[in-house]
């Protein structure tokens, strides 16, 4: 099994922080008791842009309704989807029609029939595909997502299986929440797409082979990260121990993993990791006694575009497949966690 094409979409709107903090402020500008709030936020936040699926003026004066929110999603979900995934199967040498099953992950919107049936009709899909619509397991999906195509192609070694993430986290945007968790969420979270396409032992691929996967689940922490829902849709739940909870899980469950694959932590050259947000890399890296440098290419990504929840993960390894590509036969973890709470890992094999 490997990982034979990754590529990334994104809508046309792009905004340096600084524009965004300055909308933001007169978004909440009779609401906020906290004056400098944001400002002090972003000095942390360590990104400089992010994409949003609408001009900023839409969040301001149109965006009025969960129902109109999530039509946006609809419409530029499938743009930017259709997009990631095109790129991703022409970077694999698959086409369309031969895909035999599609993984749809989102955590920003909703769909009846799903994204994945609107993108057969799109795209001239086979209309034998499997679908399979992921919804709320959030950050984490991006790394899920492709072990479950590693699942699928596992089963089918003659097939390609292609993960789709489309995360338009700013239509989430709440006018009444000005929790900390949902200002911080509001600074921190952007907009895009990415998809991944991973294919069966008896297809021809250089791409990275996927050795194992390991999901792990930790009890009684669902209220560590994810959403309130509402008639006004979407409301976070981001509590203040994530990175705690980072620290106390991730460094173990690697080394397990690690172990049962005959494998030890000192083996592995390269770390695709999900960007989170600051705290979260620092997390990562003291649970896992990595440096700054080791986790690279997700900073840079956290710094182009922010957290863009599922996607930001595969972000990381389109960076890191384009540009940071490791020597043939050396390892790297692919890894990830989000709302249950839980974490994603995958051995790879360049």
């Amino acid at each position: 099994m490997r990982i034979a094409g990754v590529a990334s979409a994104f809508p046309k709107y792009y905004h340096k922080q600084e524009v965004l903090v300055g909308a933001l402020k007169n978004y909440w500008k009779d609401r906020l008791v906290q004056p400098g709030i944001l400002d002090r936020l972003d000095e942390s936040m360590k990104v400089d842009g992010r994409f949003t699926a609408r001009p900023l003026d839409f969040y301001h004066n149109n965006m009025q309704t969960w129902g109109e929110a999530n039509n946006v999603w609809i419409e530029v979900g499938l743009e930017i989807g259709e997009k990631a995934l095109c790129h991703a199967l022409v970077a694999a040498g698959i086409e369309p029609r031969d895909l035999g099953a599609i993984f749809v992950t989102s955590v920003t919107g909703i769909a009846a029939p799903s994204l994945d049936a609107r993108l057969i009709n799109r795209m001239g899909l086979s209309p034998n595909i499997k679908r399979i619509p992921i919804f709320g397991l959030g950050c984490v999906a991006g790394a899920a997502g492709v072990s479950r195509a590693a699942d699928y192609v596992r089963a089918y070694p003659d097939q390609a299986a292609a993960l789709l993430s489309i995360e338009l986290c700013s239509l989430t945007l709440q006018r009444d929440d000005i929790s900390m968790a949902h200002l911080i969420s509001a600074m921190l979270f952007g907009d895009g797409a990415a998809a991944a396409v991973v294919v069966g032992d008896e297809v021809e691929s250089n791409g990275p082979e996927i050795l194992a996967t390991k999901s792990v689940f930790y009890p009684n922490t669902e209220r560590v990260m994810g959403w309130d829902i509402s008639e006004k849709g979407f409301h976070i739940v981001l509590s203040p121990e994530v990175p705690d909870t980072v620290v106390k899980h991730l460094g173990k469950d690697v080394d397990e993993f690690l172990a049962e694959q005959g494998v030890r932590r000192s083996d592995i050259q390269s770390w695709i990791m999900h960007t989170g947000g600051p705290k979260v890399l620092e997390a990562t890296a003291t649970a896992l006694d990595l440096t700054e440098k080791d986790l690279e290419a997700s900073w840079e990504c956290l710094r182009k575009v922010g957290n863009i929840s599922s996607t930001s993960v595969l972000l990381v390894l389109e960076d890191v497949y384009r540009h940071r590509r490791p020597e043939p036969g050396t390892l790297s973890i692919l890894a990830a966690m989000g709302p249950g709470f839980c974490s994603e890992l995958l051995l790879l094999r360049w």
